[in-house]
């Protein structure tokens, strides 16, 4: 889309460096006053539904008879139990259904000028990219698996099964295209597109960062609050990362190989370890 001469564009400026081509492109079609229906419908149909229903199962956990550490939360779990084609076809569907909103988010920006380029969610620095995303891995990643089993013991988290897959040709793959999923619609809706918009609105960066970190973890109410909190944290971690690098691509690698390693990973250790639950 090119520019209209004479057309008023509204740009904010940039502080710290990121989004860089919203100086450029700014903003077209879209005013500050329409950005926050935008990102209310946006996570209407996406990320903000699953916290809605991730709170509805855990006041239901909390209201069971069983305590928390008695309780699971299954990741990824088998569909249909005992057909497998059936159980890959709907996984493949829910992947596809779940990743739409990238689609909207891309549009979206399209609209207003802009592109997934404006936030970083594209493949021009594949090195750079790849080597952050798996060093915030190793760190985010271990961090992780150490306050989830903290948080568990303490009785404050679900018993978290990342894989309950059938022992099907399939499983691996499924389970790394799950990862790449979740790595791919948190990241840009949560980390690129909801920081930018709220940027674009006037927002400060720390409280910009707050407020997606608190979505993050709101989504994850469902594993308990060991969930609620290690998200939060991780929320804060990346938001700040987007805001610094302007690239949503590392965060989506990285967050991939978090999720790849725990749902292959488990299925490698269940019964191997003492430590795992």
């Amino acid at each position: 889309m090119e520019d209209v001469p004479g057309r008023p564009v509204a740009a904010v400026p940039d502080e710290q460096g990121s989004d860089e081509q919203q100086g450029q492109d700014g903003l077209r079609g879209l005013t500050p006053r329409l950005i926050g229906p935008e990102i209310v419908a946006v996570f209407a149909v996406s990320l903000g539904a699953s916290a809605l229903l991730s709170l509805i199962r855990l006041v239901g956990a909390l209201t069971a008879p069983k305590e928390l550490g008695d309780q699971h939360a299954v990741l990824v779990g088998s569909l249909a139990p005992g057909r497998p084609w059936l159980d890959l076809t709907l996984h493949l569907a829910g992947i596809a259904v779940n990743v739409a909103p990238v689609g909207l988010v891309a549009y979206l920006l399209a609209r207003s000028g802009e592109s997934m380029r404006t936030i970083g969610a594209d493949w021009r620095e594949p090195g750079r990219d790849t080597l952050r995303g798996a060093a915030l891995a190793a760190v985010i990643g271990g961090t992780g698996l150490v306050f989830y089993l903290f948080a568990f013991r303490s009785g404050i988290n679900l018993n978290v099964v990342p894989d309950s897959l059938p022992d099907a040709w399939w499983r691996v793959p499924v389970l790394v295209a799950e990862a790449a999923q979740n790595g791919v619609l948190e990241e840009v809706l949560v980390s690129g597109y909801l920081l930018h918009r709220l940027r674009q609105r006037g927002w400060s960066p720390w409280r910009s960062v707050g407020a997606s970190a608190v979505l993050r973890g709101s989504y994850h109410l469902y594993q308990g609050f060991g969930g609620f909190v290690g998200n939060i944290a991780m929320g804060v971690v990346f938001g700040r990362l987007y805001q610094r690098w302007g690239r949503t691509m590392p965060l989506i690698v990285a967050h991939t190989v978090i999720d790849v390693v725990a749902f292959v990973g488990y299925g490698l250790l269940r019964g191997r370890v003492s430590w795992l639950p």
